[in-house]
């Protein structure tokens, strides 16, 4: 499979052969479903369509809840394509895909996930500036500002992609060859080396 989607657990941390401490990823991989599949002759191009988790009928919109009728599965919490390359599985709507099937220890993923939204940040938070001055000489007020943005009367403006205040977070980004340590089956767990971005309980994609 070239992919799956699961949830972001939280953080813990195992140790090496070595001795080293190692920051490591828990997210919880419960068995994908197969809702869809696309094709050249059909949709113009191949992928599989993957559900995760589960979804109330009343609160799952009626395009979808036929969607899901079609497929003869449950309503899912999330959907995802993914690039048609599953080598010789026989998949069909309906085909549960677990955590085995994917990948195995000492493998790489990449993950995707939506990074914790901070609102509206100043640029200390947002870029990681210093301030425009210092406390002493009779300054006040001036600790987390961000100082002169233009270059004076030539050009007399202010250039495109001026690093400034704005809203912060809440983007998609992508996390490549983080290192698979462990996998429990049973418990649909598996623990990745690094950090995925995202808050605990996030929903993340995984590829190869």
């Amino acid at each position: 499979m070239p992919g799956m989607i699961g949830k972001k657990i939280g953080m813990t941390s195992l140790f090496d052969d070595n001795g080293k401490n190692l920051p490591c990823t828990v997210l919880e991989v419960t068995p994908n479903v197969v809702t869809q599949l696309k094709t050249e002759d059909r949709d113009g191009y191949s992928a599989v369509q993957l559900g995760y988790g589960q979804r109330r009928e009343k609160s799952t919109p009626r395009a979808l809840a036929g969607h899901f009728k079609k497929a003869k599965v449950e309503p899912c919490e999330k959907l995802h394509e993914f690039a048609n390359d599953f080598g010789d599985m026989d998949l069909k709507p309906g085909v549960a895909i677990s955590l085995e099937d994917f990948t195995q220890e000492g493998e790489f993923v990449d993950v995707s996930g939506t990074t914790k939204g901070k609102g509206f940040q100043g640029v200390v938070k947002r870029h990681g500036f210093h301030g425009a001055g210092e406390i002493t000489h009779g300054q006040h007020g001036r600790e987390r500002v961000p100082g002169a943005i233009g270059a004076g009367s030539d050009p007399s403006r202010v250039f495109k992609g001026m690093r400034m205040a704005g809203r912060t977070g809440g983007k998609p980004v992508m996390v490549e060859n983080l290192q698979v340590l462990k996998l429990d089956a049973e418990k649909n767990i598996m623990v990745l080396k690094g950090s995925v971005p995202g808050p605990k309980n996030s929903l993340v994609t995984i590829t190869k």
